[in-house]
């Protein structure tokens, strides 16, 4: 996709360290926040590369410089099998948002919401029924932004460690 600069992609090896300072730019804010995400070494360099293996992870390119990064996950996610305090709305195959994260200086540009639309099309491209995101109940910037979205908050799944998140789900199909 390419709009005013803007290039949304795949990501290449080379755009490896630019994504980890977008990462580490996004820990450093969830920490002064007080959110408890992103605060434990995770994510990894190692999880981008395994991302970008399975052909999963993704950039936005402004002006030729990257200023966010994101995975899009187009397998069953095992952590969302169990779901607690609500339901899935959608039951047919889904795509899933991971380690969404923008650059300090472009927030608030609409960077996020162009590469969720991005990423939402990718699954209609491939009849999913809906597209699912998890976040940290603690950071309600990101559910305020998914809900913005059309993301409704469906209930709680857990992380493989024990950690709670707050599940939100958008039909794609009506």
């Amino acid at each position: 996709m390419k709009d005013h600069g803007m290039i949304l992609r795949k990501t290449q090896n080379e755009d490896i360290d630019r994504v980890m300072e977008i990462i580490h730019m996004a820990s450093a804010y969830m920490k002064a926040a007080g959110i408890n995400q992103w605060n434990d070494g995770y994510p990894a360099r190692s999880q981008f590369l395994e991302d970008m293996e399975r052909g999963e992870s993704y950039v936005c390119q402004l002006h030729g410089k990257v200023v966010a990064t994101a995975a899009l996950s187009m397998r069953a996610e095992p952590n969302y099998r169990m779901i607690y305090d609500g339901q899935w709305r959608c039951t047919g195959p889904y795509g899933v948002i991971h380690r969404i994260a923008v650059d300090d200086c472009c927030k608030g540009r609409g960077i996020a919401g162009l590469f969720v639309d991005f990423l939402e099309e990718m699954c209609i491209k491939e009849a999913f029924s809906s597209i699912r995101v998890d976040t940290h109940e603690d950071n309600q910037v990101m559910q305020h932004f998914l809900e913005k979205r059309g993301f409704c908050r469906c209930g709680i799944i857990f992380l493989p460690g024990g950690a709670a998140r707050v599940a939100f789900e958008k039909p794609l199909r009506s």
